[in-house]
């Protein structure tokens, strides 16, 4: 096994350009279906306690971070709705042998209900964004975040949350590359958008997450950073050229690494769902961001080896073109809004993180 890196939104390190075949046979099975354990739900105006059950809608939720989301909840005795794109992926992910009272509903209307009989709704869906980007994946990349944005709130809007009924809180994934990249400028909540590519997809996507009726509904937006986790990640390529010894950086390492553990991550969604303190932006990332050349030393000591072969920077472009900024350019992210708040971290140091994930191989 080996420790798994993972870029926001499901990203990873595939460099295959999908064919415009697969493409289309991808958008044509794009349904949306629900897993429901519960259709009981608190009224909209009513905020979570510690105690309070809550029954969440989730998107993305068969994904790195969506699925220790969904074991987070179940294991704290909430409920759980999962809306997802493939029915027979998330029968796998989440079997009814191992999740009793879990039913499938493929149907717009079922889809609708789910979200209005939840207490809260978590949005983490997004097609993986490291690869090559031919004009027709950065429509995809971006249509596959606004579009399924644009259908949860439609129908938290229309759940007519003024009544009591339907969600009291949205919780939507975005990314810290809203604040573009730079090697020498820090970012918070406060920091204005970047000019480049991907700051324009994650306005665009917090744009139509703001479309929500927020008198009604609290709206949190976690600008992700990379997720360190175990079970996925767009950096896992990384680790058999360690074990190799041919580990290091990629490109010049100087690039800033805004991370995250996978159970901060979890921690701080849940906590966006139960207490009413949280909203508006809060970056998902730890307090401690490194450049990337630290990032491999610390996984080489994890993992036994030496990290001294660097990837040079020509040789990703040329293997994913315009793509290759997703592992080249960097930004300095601070979580200013989740230390305001008091969120404790489990791991506010890399080294801590990667020990913590290494121990689990």
């Amino acid at each position: 096994m080996a420790i798994r890196i993972f870029f926001p939104s499901s990203t990873s390190f595939s460099t295959a350009q999908p064919s415009s075949t697969a493409t289309r046979t991808s958008r044509q099975r794009r349904g949306f279906c629900c897993f429901c354990s519960s259709t009981s739900s608190a009224g909209a105006g009513d905020e979570v306690s510690s105690s309070s059950m809550m029954t969440v809608s989730i998107t993305g939720a068969t994904g790195f971070v969506g699925r220790r989301l969904v074991h987070k909840l179940l294991s704290e005795d909430h409920k759980v709705c999962v809306l997802t794109r493939s029915t027979s992926k998330a029968s796998s992910v989440f079997p009814a042998s191992r999740y009793p009272g879990v039913t499938v509903a493929d149907k717009e209307g079922d889809w609708e209900r789910c979200i209005r009989d939840s207490t809260g709704v978590v949005n983490l869906a997004g097609m993986p964004i490291s690869t090559r980007w031919s004009p027709e994946i950065k429509r995809e990349i971006l249509q596959s975040r606004v579009n399924v944005t644009s259908k949860v709130v439609d129908h938290i809007n229309s759940s007519d949350s003024s009544n009591g009924n339907g969600p009291s809180v949205f919780v939507s994934a975005t990314a810290v590359g809203y604040y573009g990249t730079s090697e020498t400028d820090s970012f918070d909540e406060s920091s204005p958008s970047g000019n480049d590519y991907l700051a324009h997809v994650c306005r665009e996507w917090e744009g139509r997450a703001r479309q929500v009726k927020q008198e009604h509904v609290r709206l949190v937006l976690i600008r992700i950073g990379v997720v360190l986790g175990k079970d996925g990640g767009a950096l896992a390529k990384m680790i058999p050229l360690f074990m190799m010894f041919a580990g290091g950086p990629l490109g010049t390492g100087r690039q800033w690494f805004s991370w995250i553990h996978l159970d901060d991550l979890v921690d701080l969604i849940y906590e966006s769902l139960r207490n009413p303190a949280y909203t508006g932006v809060i970056n998902g990332t730890a307090p401690n961001p490194v450049r990337l050349s630290e990032l491999c030393e610390r996984l080489g000591q994890v993992v036994g080896r030496p990290s001294w072969l660097p990837v040079p920077g020509l040789a990703i472009k040329a293997l994913l073109g315009e793509g290759a900024t997703v592992v080249l350019d960097g930004q300095k992210v601070l979580p200013a809004r989740a230390t305001q708040l008091g969120f404790s971290y489990r791991y506010p140091y890399v080294r801590d993180a990667l020990k913590a994930i290494a121990k689990q191989l």
